[in-house]
């Protein structure tokens, strides 16, 4: 069986799941809501405004280190998957503390070696709420890494 790394970094699939991470993405921030929903929202925009390629670019530079925080998951899943035990986003939620702090341990690392402080000043600004923006998103992105696989 074919690794999270061969598949979702393989030549000809890498381009489009990167823009379907980034569409996934977009799509969360608008839409939130709320108080949280506004700060969040402040900051991925500061972000885009500074550099707007710099959602793509985290993306394209990140995705190796999720399909390797996520190749755990995916073999557990794999090994146990049958068509009635649901999909990959669900299993991913049903276990999302876990899931949401191997996800932002990658972006905390980015954050710590960056040279940016503008973008580290955005990232400080949701970090403590990003779990459960993480949470939210976990079955979209297990549905988005199982359409490669």
């Amino acid at each position: 069986m074919a690794t999270l790394q061969e598949m979702l970094l393989a030549p000809d699939t890498r381009p489009r799941a990167v823009a379907d991470c980034e569409e996934l993405i977009t799509n969360q921030v608008a839409e939130l809501s709320g108080v949280t929903g506004a700060a969040i929202k402040l900051a991925y925009n500061a972000v885009r405004r500074f550099d707007s390629n710099h959602i793509h670019g985290m993306i394209e530079t990140i995705l190796p280190n999720v399909a390797d925080a996520l190749q755990p998951y995916w073999a557990q899943f794999s090994a146990e998957y049958t068509p009635s035990s649901g999909d990959f986003g669900g299993y991913l939620a049903a276990r999302d503390e876990e899931v949401s702090e191997a996800l932002l341990a990658i972006t905390d690392r980015r954050r710590d070696n960056s040279n940016r402080p503008t973008i580290v000043k955005a990232y400080n600004t949701i970090r403590a709420r990003a779990g459960k923006q993480v949470k939210t998103a976990l079955p979209a992105l297990g549905l988005l890494i199982q359409k490669y696989a």
